[in-house]
């Protein structure tokens, strides 16, 4: 078996990290439960770009007991529990996959994986979807299908089909409502605030808080860094998301002017260059910049190297750069994912509702292989409501049911 890891003494540690996980995980371990019987994955390889945490250590455990044999990259050069990579080697998955990665060292990984003749492909934030579509095409056409795991990967995804030049079928899993409205609003919101604290030691009461874009990661962020007992300003080039983010009590105005009353800036739009040196120079001493959006692009660190003078490492993923105008401005996790690089990532609980439609999707593209056509689809009618209804249950929840009456009303234009 072929695999790159920093570590392999590591995996005992890495094991216990994926035993607490399982714990919080109910669901997907539900659906492991009710499918290894049957293996319904025999045979079938799984090529994925997943961020290697205990996590993605669950769903990697589930696919292997359904059968499927799994090759795994990174998904982001810095967001690799090693221990955990080290666990999954011991376990059977080839990884190539290490904390610290420089660009060309995970764009290798990314091929590595691609090149292995993968029947599925598992990714977040399509850059194995992208590199199997430019670079191995020939491989790309054997695909039966794939899966996506955020709103940065789908818009990529759906960019290649509108060009034509999609060649297998994806589920934009991060489409399900079990998977944004949970993980994107409450884990991202949790994590991202959990990432600035552990890198910082910082008292978040008090201090103002700018969240660039308001989709459900936006929401989230800003939801929690009020929790915390900031002042929170939001920025938006979308009128209706703008205009909900009014009425739900946050201040709204351009990045221009919030840029220069901001204690700390958070990028959630999927977008880049959102914060550029025309924003930077207007900030106060001290600013911190964090980025909760999946690429390093929303914070413009270029521009940030170009009118600095000096940089320096403060704390671990804390990068102080001295701008030419005097001013210091501190750069969490150089720019990446701050939830993912200074902190866990999402909690166990919420994964387990995304990682849950991970697999069954999974099992649909195996289930439907040939019958696809070749462009991104939204999750199985039906998975939403069962995923969320299992979650309920793990969670001891219980709600009601309609009755026939109620049901025919609701089907009937009659009065």
């Amino acid at each position: 078996m072929e695999f790159k890891v920093k570590d392999l003494s590591l995996a005992g540690r890495g094991r216990i990290q994926v035993e607490w996980a399982e714990r919080h995980m109910p669901v997907l371990v539900k659906l492991r439960d009710m499918y290894s019987g049957k293996r319904p994955l025999e045979g079938v390889r799984i090529s994925a770009s997943l961020h290697v945490t205990k996590e993605t250590a669950v769903l990697v455990r589930t696919l292997q007991a359904w059968g499927a044999s799994v090759s795994l990259a990174p998904c982001n050069p810095l967001s690799t529990q090693d221990d955990v990579a080290a666990a999954l080697v011991e376990d059977g998955v080839s990884v190539f996959a290490w904390r610290g990665m420089s660009s060309d060292e995970y764009f290798w990984a990314i091929r590595v994986v691609g090149s292995r003749d993968p029947d599925i492909v598992m990714d977040d934030g399509s850059d194995l979807h992208v590199t199997l579509h430019e670079e191995l095409g020939d491989r790309a056409l054997k695909v039966w299908g794939g899966t996506e795991e955020t709103t940065t990967g789908v818009i990529r995804l759906r960019a290649l089909e509108k060009a034509g030049r999609l060649l297998y079928p994806v589920i934009a899993v991060n489409n399900a409502r079990t998977k944004y409205l949970f993980d994107n609003r409450y884990g991202t919101g949790q994590s991202t605030v959990d990432g600035i604290l552990r890198a910082t030691n910082m008292l978040l009461a008090g201090k103002t808080a700018v969240v660039a874009g308001y989709g459900w990661v936006g929401r989230g962020v800003a939801m929690r860094l009020r929790g915390m007992g900031a002042r929170v300003i939001v920025t938006e080039v979308d009128p209706v998301r703008a205009l909900e983010a009014v009425m739900d009590g946050f201040e709204v105005m351009p990045m221009a002017r919030a840029a220069r009353i901001g204690d700390i800036l958070v990028t959630a739009t999927g977008n880049r260059d959102v914060i550029r040196a025309e924003h930077m120079l207007e900030m106060k001493d001290g600013a911190i910049l964090a980025n909760a959006g999946h690429f390093n692009v929303e914070v413009s660190v270029e521009d940030l190297e170009r009118i600095s003078v000096s940089r320096r490492t403060l704390r671990p993923y804390v990068e102080e750069y001295v701008l030419k105008n005097g001013k210091r401005l501190y750069l969490l996790a150089e720019g990446r994912l701050v939830n993912l690089v200074a902190a866990e990532g999402h909690p166990s609980e919420v994964m387990d509702m995304s990682f849950s439609n991970q697999a069954l999707a999974v099992l649909y593209i195996r289930e439907n292989r040939g019958k696809l056509e070749p462009r991104v689809y939204d999750i199985p009618p039906g998975q939403d409501e069962m995923v969320a209804r299992l979650k309920l249950e793990t969670m001891g929840v219980e709600i009601d049911e309609l009755t026939e009456e109620q049901r025919r009303y609701l089907e009937s234009w009659k009065a």
